[in-house]
């Protein structure tokens, strides 16, 4: 993304090309001097396929069916020699991806040593080709590509005191195919500014494997300058994104204007103190008179004695388009001066802080006219990507910028089933991070985190409709700035420029807005959220008021911090997963920088800092819930030499996963310290190998099988002598090992009490093809002996690739859980009827009311989680307190 908020940028021509000012960050002279251990390093493989032109970020990876890649070169320094000083997509001709799981089907791009290098794209595999420019005149010369217009058709960057930037920052590509083999179809592209864009360009590949746009096709657009776009209110620094299982690009608005209150402060801290000073954040500021300038206008009142300090408030830099965004959506346009608007209010059409922030999905992708519809029901962030998984109702999304979030979304049914896409109804959750951090910073053991995994739990913050969603954003549709003056002073419409000047009239609702406990009561108030957590604490996210529920979906950053979620995130940049996932897969997680409030002295996290970022890695569980995340790749701490970071993934951006497991890279610290060398580069991760034991549920007495799977097998397999153990045989034992048929020689002992197998396997006629993604070794046939827990450790002995080379593999080990139990006397739950139904949970041999007594005390216990088959009683496909119910009215 376009790093507008807190990376210092050492060339001034690059600040000018972002077209906004750029306000530090962790710089080296902020680092403190002491080693993070383990920064930087990676677990697996890292290679560096490409490096970008000088000033530019590397954004927006896509892989076509057939290997090729293409990524953008957003903002690159104007001097850079053509085609690489102006804004592009391009591909790389030449090169395909093998997909067979390694990175040697490329060679690694050196460093780029010399002004000419740092001065154009390079890899070592392939050339670099432009697609697309930004600003390409479209529609016959009506239209520049990337940049949006005003309903009369003037271009925003025509506009006096435009925030600039607009055809310049690319980011996020998808393609959606128009044709069976994938050489046809359209490429939609991101652009990032305020307001945002979208552009939709046809491309094709010819018989060569080269492609090529057609920029000058009538089907060419930027979508968002068309009607439908309009009605939505348009769409806010379009960033990264996603393309749907449904085959449609899903855009993610990074709506850096939203947060209420700035870093660690919370709302509460507000109506607590009954002042916003020092707390307060951007958004309040949104329907201001020349928003952006609040920052200046505040060291003003310091000045005047009004307020006691200056300081800073988060995200206000960011409403430097919003008036732009006013004439986008058909404002008059009033006298502009270079710095802004000359104090005339915008009191006709304005836009609602509400509808932005959100993934927005282009239904109908190859139609004339494209058809938009925003999720509001997933919440509202600085959302830099979001993730749909295969089962097509979870998400995941990243909140850039510092003190966010990651959040899930979890839709009720897949979301293609929805015929009205305002009846997508689902439950919104936030991060709690429970690893015991805080404490060990306070006892002098801060840990590392390249060597620590994160343990999250969700925490529901509501459940809603898309529609419910809708409609509670509607009421905000008609505020403006003049209700900004009306609401936090005594004058009426009519007193504004006639009775008082409009500059004294804001000032004095400035200070009414910094200064009291309610915040712009133009929007949700301070009271409002915090009675809603007030709520939420007593009576749980479905027993808050109706008028409350729409809090966490409008103000998600907020409601989340109320009541204790992990909001401390700096710079979550990246989330994915292959297409289509399913449980087991790897989800990956981009934190751009891990400092500030990952690294401070409160909060649930307190780890050391690293200022180059941690991409981290997550297990797809049986309900797509991930539960830990493992720090895979850590970037420099920025305190050694330079070139001792040359070679080490710096500040993460995007991250996207081939359908052969491995991850691109992309960087976003241009100009940054810790390396010889300023340019971004893209990079290739290669994951270890890991060899897993499934987990399994077993019926008391009963037999079932665990699975014991490779990931993927880049260079062949030959052979491998692994142990399993059980930790607890009283719980389950392994009564038996079988073999798939592709392996030649299989040998296997259990011990007595089956506590443990032996296990060799030999791949005699090269059967499993270099390549191979979970290939299946042997399968565990367990017993389940009582009700419990119990871990199946798995130990790798040796494991050697076709060559005869050891394989580098990590083990990942598995659970049993006996039961379906929930410790009540040592009886098992029955199933009385034999429909599949473990109604009877005190294994009294009957269905009574204490067996409902029995599921709702224990709801949360591996023993029932992991049995959603046993005691899903509503048959939705989840375990929750409906079950509950459903089990109650069997009784009755």
């Amino acid at each position: 993304m376009v790093d507008f908020t807190r990376r210092q940028v050492l060339s001034q021509s690059v600040a000018a090309a972002l077209g906004a000012s750029v306000i530090g960050v962790a710089s080296g002279e902020e680092v403190e001097e002491t080693d993070t251990p383990g920064a930087p390093s990676v677990a697996g493989s890292l290679k560096r396929f490409s490096t970008t032109a000088f000033g530019a970020e590397v954004t927006g990876p896509f892989v076509f069916e057939d290997g090729s890649l293409l990524y953008s070169l957003q903002h690159p320094e104007g001097e850079n020699p053509e085609p690489f000083g102006r804004a592009a997509v391009g591909y790389f001709s030449g090169f395909q991806f093998e997909f067979d799981g390694s990175n040697d089907d490329f060679s690694e791009v050196g460093i780029p040593d010399t002004e000419e290098k740092q001065r154009q794209v390079r890899s070592a595999a392939g050339d670099y080709e432009v697609l697309i420019q930004g600003r390409e005149e479209i529609q016959g010369g009506e239209e520049r590509l990337g940049v949006p217009q005003t309903p009369d058709g003037v271009d925003l960057t025509a506009l006096n005191g435009s925030s600039g930037g607009y055809g310049q920052n690319p980011d996020c590509n998808q393609f959606v195919a128009t044709d069976d083999e994938g050489t046809e179809g359209y490429l939609f592209t991101n652009w990032e500014n305020y307001p945002g864009c979208i552009s939709r360009v046809p491309i094709s590949q010819d018989e060569s494997g080269e492609w090529s746009a057609d920029v000058g096709s009538d089907m060419t657009l930027n979508v968002v300058n068309t009607e439908p776009f309009r009605d939505i209110g348009g769409t806010w620094v379009n960033c990264y994104g996603d393309l749907s299982p449904w085959e449609t690009m899903i855009s993610a608005e990074e709506n850096y204007s939203h947060p209420r209150v700035s870093y660690t402060h919370t709302v509460g801290d507000i109506v607590e103190s009954g002042t916003g000073v020092g707390k307060i954040g951007g958004c309040q500021f949104w329907n201001r008179p020349n928003p952006s300038e609040i920052g200046e206008a505040l060291g003003d009142y310091v000045e005047a004695g009004d307020i006691e300090e200056e300081f800073t408030i988060q995200g206000y830099w960011s409403q430097a388009g919003v008036e732009k965004a006013a004439y986008y959506l058909g404002a008059d346009t009033v006298d502009q001066t270079e710095d802004g608007n000359d104090m005339t209010l915008i009191d006709d059409v304005y836009p609602n802080p509400y509808r932005y922030g959100y993934f927005v999905d282009i239904r109908e992708p190859a139609a004339e006219t494209p058809s938009p519809m925003k999720y509001y029901v997933m919440g509202r962030a600085a959302w830099e990507a979001p993730d749909i998984q295969g089962d097509q109702r979870t998400v995941y999304g990243c909140s850039d910028g510092d003190s966010k979030g990651i959040y899930k979304f979890v839709a009720d049914e897949p979301i293609p089933e929805y015929d009205n896409t305002d009846d997508i109804a689902g439950t919104l959750y936030a991060p709690k991070i429970t690893n015991d951090a805080a404490n060990a910073a306070e006892a002098g053991q801060r840990n590392s985190p390249a060597q620590t995994p994160l343990e999250i739990e969700w925490m529901e913050l509501g459940h809603a409709t898309n529609g419910e969603a809708a409609e509670w954003i509607a009421e905000y549709d008609d505020v403006t700035q003049a209700d900004y003056i009306t609401e936090h002073t005594e004058y009426s419409v009519d007193e504004i420029g006639t009775d008082v000047s409009v500059s004294d009239a804001v000032r004095e609702a400035d200070l009414t807005v910094l200064q009291s406990a309610s915040g712009n009561q133009s929007y949700i108030t301070n009271e409002d959220i915090v009675e809603w957590a007030e709520q939420y604490e007593a009576n749980g996210p479905d027993g808050v008021d109706e008028e409350l529920r729409r809090i966490p979906f409008l103000e998600t950053r907020a409601a989340a911090k109320e009541i204790g979620a992990t909001i401390e995130f700096n710079k979550a940049e990246g989330v994915d997963t292959v297409d289509n996932s399913q449980p087991g897969d790897f989800i990956y997680f981009g934190i751009s920088e891990f400092n500030d409030d990952l690294a401070n002295d409160t909060g649930d996290i307190q780890m050391d800092r690293v200022d180059g970022g941690v991409v981290y890695r997550g297990v797809l569980e049986s309900d797509y819930n991930v539960s830990t995340l493992e720090p895979v790749i850590t970037g420099p701490d920025f305190t050694d030499e330079p070139e001792d970071a040359n070679d080490a993934l710096r500040n993460i951006d995007n991250v996207y996963t081939m359908r052969d497991g491995r991850v691109l890279c992309c960087e976003d610290g241009f100009g940054g310290p810790a390396r010889s060398y300023p340019n971004d580069g893209l990079y290739v991760y290669q994951p270890t190998v890991t060899v897993s034991a499934n987990s399994a549920a077993v019926g008391s007495g009963s037999t079932g099988t665990v699975s014991l799977t490779a990931s993927s097998l880049p260079a062949g397999f030959s052979g491998a002598r692994l142990t399993v153990n059980v930790s607890n045989p009283e719980i389950a034992s392994i009564t038996g090992v079988s073999f798939p048929d592709a392996l030649g020689l299989t040998e296997s002992s259990v011990s007595d009490d089956g506590s443990s197998a032996t296990i060799r396997v030999a791949d005699v006629n090269t059967n499993v093809q270099s390549g191979a993604r979970d290939v299946s070794l042997a399968t565990l046939d367990v017993r389940a002996n009582g009700g419990g827990t119990t871990d199946l450790t798995v130990s790798i002995e040796q494991m050697d690739d076709e060559n005869g080379n050891a394989i580098e593999a990590e083990a990942r080990n598995g659970i049993v859980v006996g039961g379906p139990q929930t410790v009540v006397g040592d009886a098992a739950p029955t199933d009385p009827d034999g429909d599949g139904h473990f109604e009877d949970l005190n294994g009294n041999g009957r269905l009574d009311y204490e067996d409902v007594q029995v599921l709702f005390s224990n709801m949360d216990s591996d023993s029932v989680q992991l049995n959603t088959g046993a005691y899903d009683f509503n048959e939705n496909g989840k375990l929750d307190f409906a079950d509950v119910t459903a089990l109650y009215e069997e009784v009755n």
